[in-house]
Formats: structure tokens, sequence, C-alpha cells
């Protein structure tokens, strides 16, 4: 086997404590928020969504290039692994900065046009924090990029412990611009900027050192090769337009939440911040699946790809279902630490019991086991699985729950719930009938 299981452990551990860390500094960001009013929340929640958008799109590019990355180290081709590097960093930086102008110019506008219904003081708040997040694009971007690499030479340690440092600057940057300046939502957004300028930083100067597996010899006279940048974005594209289209339905989504009024906003923002913890380590599982299936893929021991698809998803869901019962014991006390009263706190812990029982059964089939399809580069079928489940049974279903059968916000969270079983039966079938196996990638 290409991968021991101390390997794997290896891999996958640290990604475990970067997801963890992720989540759990989410939360913080919101509780510290939280301070400033429920609209602040709402606010926040609102343009996250749009952000959590774009950050997908960015760590679609970055995975693509890591799967070009990691199948070509499996062909033992240095210096090719080498070149797709340095090429996903001038795809990202373009991107990103591009992306980054189209929304501080279009800020008022756009956030009007999603969330219109929303309440003026919650649209204060989504302007201010929208502004301060658009500049920090470009740094997440690199910072995702080279946090991919270094997975596909399986070093996930140097981005766990660069988002450790990320995190530790973001928190100390609350505490000190929410409260001690009284800055509100510009407070978070700010200390969430510094911190991404110093996580790209870190990560663009480590990959200058010539020790590690993949390197960036020098930027000077850089020059795209354009048919490495074709191979890139065949795998980028489809996974970034899937993550686009996801994220967009998502959004259209949050604009019928932001129709229910503030408790509906506030209760399924602080659920929805929550709701990731029992994810964290099928999130991790399926970055390390990239990495594992893709380094097998290119040397085309798919046999072993296929034994490590199904292996790591039983592991997601081993963990997955540990830490959501862990939660739904513990789903009061952490909703109290939000502020939350009366109606809104409990409208929080039925979206948050209902999301837990949901995950131990469906996330990491719907999840993680598409990761395996991709990193053998079947990601058109995976794109075209994942978009037509998100409009026609998300969004769909969201709106039939939410105004045909009056389920409130909780309809919005039994659509998603429907996708998910919806991306199992095909992504499962797919897997069985071996057609991800006839996918290669050019030379």
């Amino acid at each position: 086997m290409m991968f021991s299981r101390k390997a794997v452990y290896a891999l996958v551990l640290p990604l475990m404590v970067e997801q963890l860390l992720g989540v759990t500094i989410g939360m913080a960001d919101t509780v510290m928020v939280s301070s400033c009013g429920e609209a602040a929340v709402s606010g926040v929640s609102l343009v996250d969504s749009i952000n959590i958008l774009l950050i997908q799109i960015f760590a679609a590019m970055a995975t693509g290039g890591a799967i070009v990355s990691a199948q070509y180290l499996g062909r033992q081709n240095r210096e090719k692994a080498n070149l797709s590097a340095k090429q996903l960093f001038f795809i990202v930086a373009v991107l990103s900065c591009f992306i980054m102008l189209l929304c501080l110019a279009l800020n008022n506008p756009l956030l009007h046009l999603i969330f219109g219904s929303a309440e003026e003081s919650v649209m204060a708040n989504c302007e201010t924090y929208f502004f301060w997040s658009a500049l920090s694009y470009p740094f997440i971007g690199l910072y995702n990029a080279g946090a991919a690499l270094f997975r596909s030479m399986n070093n996930s340690k140097v981005s766990m412990l660069t988002s450790l440092g990320m995190n530790a600057i973001n928190v100390s940057g609350n505490a000190l611009l929410i409260f001690g300046f009284q800055m509100g939502v510009a407070g978070a957004a700010i200390a969430t900027l510094v911190s991404r300028v110093v996580g790209a930083s870190v990560m663009l100067l480590l990959l200058l050192r010539p020790h590690n597996v993949i390197y960036i010899d020098t930027f000077r006279r850089f020059r795209p090769d354009w048919r490495m940048v074709r191979t890139i974005l065949a795998i980028g594209i489809p996974s970034g337009l899937e993550n686009g289209m996801f994220q967009i339905g998502k959004i259209l989504v949050q604009g019928l939440v932001a129709s229910l009024g503030t408790i509906a906003i506030a209760s399924n923002a602080v659920a929805g911040s929550v709701a990731g913890i029992p994810q964290i380590p099928g999130a991790a599982i399926g970055l390390g699946l990239i990495t594992i299936v893709g380094r097998c893929v290119g040397a085309n021991e798919y046999e072993q790809a296929r034994k490590y698809i199904i292996r790591l998803t039983g592991l997601a869901y081993v963990a997955m279902a540990v830490l959501s019962a862990g939660l739904i014991l513990a789903a009061r006390p952490v909703i109290q630490c939000y502020g939350l009263l009366g109606e809104t706190s409990d409208l929080a812990f039925e979206l948050l019991v209902a999301n837990c029982l949901a995950s131990i059964v469906l996330w990491p089939a719907s999840f993680v086991l598409p990761n395996g399809l991709r990193a053998a580069n079947d990601v058109k079928f995976t794109m075209t699985v994942s978009v037509l489940s998100m409009w026609i049974f998300r969004i769909g279903f969201s709106y039939l729950l939410v105004y045909g059968f009056q389920m409130g916000v909780l309809g919005v969270w039994v659509a998603m719930f429907i996708d998910w079983g919806v991306r199992i039966i095909a992504f499962v079938a797919r897997f069985l009938s071996g057609k991800w196996t006839a996918k290669k990638l050019a030379d």
C-alpha cells in the first residue's frame, strides 16, 4: 500500500486540528460579535455566506492545483509538480484580485440585491463587514494555495501550525478591536484581514525553500505556462463551478432566511456556526483523501485508490457519529454562550439537533466519498450532480417547505438534508460503477 496507517493518520490528524480551529474560531468570532447585538450577528452571518462562496472558489482552484501536483508526485515527476505549483499561485492571484476589486466596487448594490429584505440595522453591518472582508480575498486565496500544496506533499502540519497562528491573531485582534476600541463588526473583519495577510506571507516564504518536495524557485521573470494552466483549470474550474454554484444556492437560501425576520436569522447563524463541529473529521478526511487518491491515481494504482476511499469514508462515519452524539448532549450549554434568549435559543437548539442526526447518517457519503472521485479527475460528474441536487432539492424544497408547508427556517435545513440524500445515491452509484477510473490527467 502506498500509504501506511501511520502515514494516513499523520496526514489526517493535523487536518482535523486545522478544521477544528476553523470552526471554533468561527464560533469565537460570532460570540464576540454577539456582544454588539443581534443585528451585528445577523449582518456578519449574511456576509459570511458570500465570503464562504468566494473562499470555496479559491479553495477549489487550490485543490485543482494540488491534485495535479499530487498526481505528478505519484508519477515521480518532481519537475512538473514544481511547475504546477508556480502556475497555481499565478491563477489564484489573478482570480482573487479580480474578485476583490469587483466586490469593492459593488459593495452596496450587491448586498441590497441579495439581502434587500434585511432590516436597515442588519444591512449597515453587512456593508461594513463586506468591505473589509473583500480586502482579504487575495490573501486567503494564496494561503489556500500554499496549504493545498503542502497537503499534496503529505505535510499537513504546516497548514495546521500556520492556521493556529492565524487564529491566534484573529482572536486577539477581535478582543482588542471589538472590546478595546469598540469597533464592532469592522473590528472583527480587520482582525481577520491581518491574520490572512500573515498566513499568506508564511506560506509563500515556506514554499521558497528548496528542501521541500514541491518548491517554488523564484517568481522573477515569471511566465505563465498556458498548457499547465489549462491542466490545472481542467480540474479547478469544474470544482470551482461546483463550489460556486453550491454557495450561490446557499446565499439565495440565506436571502430566504433573511425574509423570516431577525429571530430566524440569528438562530440560523448560531446553529450554522456550531453545526460544523460534527463535520470536522469528515472535512479533514476528505482533504486527506484528495492527496492519497491523487498519488495513487498518478501511480496508476486504482485498486489502492478504491480501498482508501472505502476505508476513509468509513472512518468519517465513525468519527462524525461520536462528535454528533456529544454535541447533542452539549447543545444547550453551547447555545447559551451566544447570549440568545427565549424563542431564538429554542429554535437554534432545534436546528442544531436536526443537523447532528442528519450528519451521522448522510454527510460522509455526500461529501467525503466524492473527494476521491475528484482526485481521480472525475470532476465533471461530481460538479453536475452537486449543482443539480443543490438547485433542485436544496433551493426548490427550501421554498416549498418554508412557504408551502409553513415550516419556517427548519424547512431550509430539512431541504439541505434531502439534498445530501440525493448526492449519496449518485456518488455511491458512480463509485461502484468504476467509471471514475477512466479519467486520465493530460501529460
